[in-house]
């Protein structure tokens, strides 16, 4: 009896061990290229000129969305951002990070101008009209609501992570709110090295 137990026991084990085993993913990133691999958008930069990803093709994309009366989350982001930036160094000339605004109500183009690039000089500013931001974010997964409070003002809540595009337009990542500068530079830096 224990001799058969033990014979059932190798041969599952042996069975199991003949599968296809998944390697860990290298970034640190979450891949959703899967459900997301359809993702773009068709936004309007600051500067007036009509954007959708294909625009970018050969820099990694970082995509952000938020709004510039954001009190804490985007702010840090782009910070965060910018201090990525530096640590790439000359890879950061093949980095494109663009903030997606869903307020575009107050976000004007001058105020997207001002606000995006004053965090790290390349930076774009992405808007559209209530349908076009909607479109995108659901392309993306991406919530938001309005929130009002006193007097008719209003904040957002919305999702905060930031998406990371490699230079074909895949894989598309998702990091985390808060993710260490040092961690987003290293998937960066493969996502570009994916390119070579």
């Amino acid at each position: 009896m224990l001799m058969r137990k033990l014979f059932l026991l190798l041969c599952i084990l042996l069975l199991t061990s003949c599968g296809e085993h998944e390697l860990p993913s290298p970034y640190h990133a979450i891949d959703v290229t899967g459900p997301l691999e359809q993702a773009d958008f068709h936004l309007t930069d600051f500067n007036g000129k009509s954007r959708n990803l294909a625009d970018f093709r050969g820099k990694v994309v970082v995509l952000f969305f938020g709004y510039t009366h954001c009190p804490v989350a985007c702010p840090t982001t782009l910070a965060d951002l910018a201090q990525v930036m530096r640590m790439l160094g000359k890879d950061a000339d093949r980095v494109q990070v663009l903030f997606v605004t869903v307020d575009p109500e107050r976000d004007r183009p001058e105020l997207l101008a001002k606000f995006v690039p004053s965090f790290y000089p390349s930076f774009l500013g992405l808007y559209g009209d209530a349908q076009a931001t909607a479109q995108t974010a659901k392309a993306f997964g991406v919530s938001y609501e309005k929130q009002y409070y006193k007097k008719g003002s209003y904040t957002f809540l919305h999702s905060d992570g930031t998406f990371l595009i490699g230079t074909k337009g895949q894989p598309l990542l998702l990091s985390r709110y808060g993710q260490q500068a040092e961690l987003l530079v290293q998937d960066i830096r493969l996502l570009l090295a994916a390119d070579r």
